[in-house]
């Protein structure tokens, strides 16, 4: 069995389990599937890409609150133009810091804050379950294929 193939099925059934767990829990299955994906995007793989890419997603979420209630505060039009570019700044400097340094998953978490009217309670829990999924489904796709390997190399030897 390829790597891929395995690492589709066990995307593809834990893709199901995560939709009718964000159903019963009430959160968003979507934000759910962006915080997946920020894992597979990550260029840091295993237990630590998953903890880079959960807090920069985490630090995008703060950042759009910044923007949304800085915006409200600063009660202009060029002001929140004005502080929606010193965030975005922000947002890519904070690189400098490893655990912060997967940029695309800061935009993923602010996109997400956004997306929802800046309902963070949901996005939060929907993001790290999110995350972890997307760790699961790479993780248990990678096994399956070991598995399926060491299975075919013990058939050929026992022959």
């Amino acid at each position: 069995m390829s790597t891929l193939f395995a690492i589709s099925l066990t995307t593809g059934l834990l893709s199901g389990v995560w939709g009718w767990i964000a159903v019963s829990l009430g959160l968003l299955s979507w934000v759910g599937f962006l915080g997946c994906t920020s894992y597979f995007a990550s260029p840091t793989q295993g237990v630590k890409g998953l903890a880079v890419s959960l807090a920069t997603n985490l630090a995008g979420v703060v950042w759009a609150l910044v923007m949304i209630y800085g915006a409200q505060w600063l009660g202009s039009e060029i002001g929140s133009y004005m502080l929606t570019a010193f965030v975005s700044f922000l947002m890519c400097i904070q690189a400098k810091k490893s655990w912060l340094s997967f940029i695309p998953g800061t935009f993923i978490g602010a996109c997400a804050t956004f997306a929802a009217d800046g309902a963070w309670q949901l996005v939060v829990p929907s993001l790290l379950i999110g995350g972890v999924f997307g760790y699961l489904m790479k993780a248990s796709g990678l096994w399956l294929q070991a598995r399926s390997e060491l299975k075919v190399k013990l058939v050929k030897e026992s022959l």
